[in-house]
């Protein structure tokens, strides 16, 4: 049986006819699918179950989607999980903030089934190849150190958590300093070239590698109309 088949997929959505949808579409491809009503129900459930990917709407009862969001991207245990935002909040602003918090993809409702597993599916494959094209050497610049091999970042002598997007793009400049990156070549890198992104989703990204590399985030440099590069003291 294909791999595939036997990947598990939880979906945070409170609306019975949503979870119906989304539950006979996946299942139809072989997905385990596992449903909880609520933000705190479902972040017990990742915690617990480990799924391969989640499905996560925006406007839950008590723990909000954001918030759930924010939780599993910020521990250890959950935070290469991905996660597809499934919401009715399309409006651009809506689609940056659930990016900046570590969401790898976004779709909006009303959505087609079909669009919703080819997306489930782009995610699932990125994720299955997201070592193969980087470099696994770890890079040693000042007080900065990434460590692939443990998905590691260390700013100033402490670890600091990245996402998964956030830790490929940092990488890829890191590896290379004073190359300049198109925000294509990142996201290509980062997400792979299926991915369905906006135009502002890199900046989303870059703007929270800054704010977490703290003392070292003017290391990170915008070229204007072209992209970005990393520059250090020693490089």
């Amino acid at each position: 049986m294909n791999a595939a088949r036997q990947e598990k997929i939880v979906i945070i959505e409170d609306e019975p006819d949503i979870v119906e949808v989304l539950a006979y579409n996946l299942s139809r491809e072989g997905y385990n699918v596992l449903p909880a009503p609520d933000g705190e129900t479902g972040w017990s459930l990742v915690s617990d179950e480990r799924p391969d990917l989640v499905l996560l709407d925006l406007m839950l009862p008590g723990l909000d989607g954001l918030e759930v969001c924010r939780r599993l991207k910020g521990d250890r245990r959950t935070s290469s999980i991905p996660v597809i935002m499934v919401t009715a909040k399309g409006e651009e602003s809506d689609v940056v903030l659930g990016l900046g918090v570590g969401a790898d993809d976004y779709i909006t409702k009303p959505f087609s089934p079909k669009e919703l597993v080819a997306r489930v599916k782009a995610v699932l494959r990125r994720g299955h190849g997201r070592l193969d094209d980087v470099t696994q050497e770890s890079v040693d610049l000042d007080s900065l150190r990434i460590d692939p091999s443990r998905h590691q970042v260390t700013v100033d002598g402490s670890v600091v958590e990245f996402t998964r997007m956030e830790f490929r793009i940092l990488h890829l400049l890191a590896s290379d300093p004073g190359h300049v990156f198109s925000r294509q070549a990142l996201l290509d890198h980062a997400a792979g070239p299926d991915a369905v992104v906006i135009d502002r989703s890199i900046d989303v990204h870059i703007n929270a590698i800054r704010k977490k590399l703290g003392s070292l985030r003017d290391y990170v440099r915008t070229v204007r109309g072209v992209g970005y590069k990393f520059e250090s003291k020693n490089a």
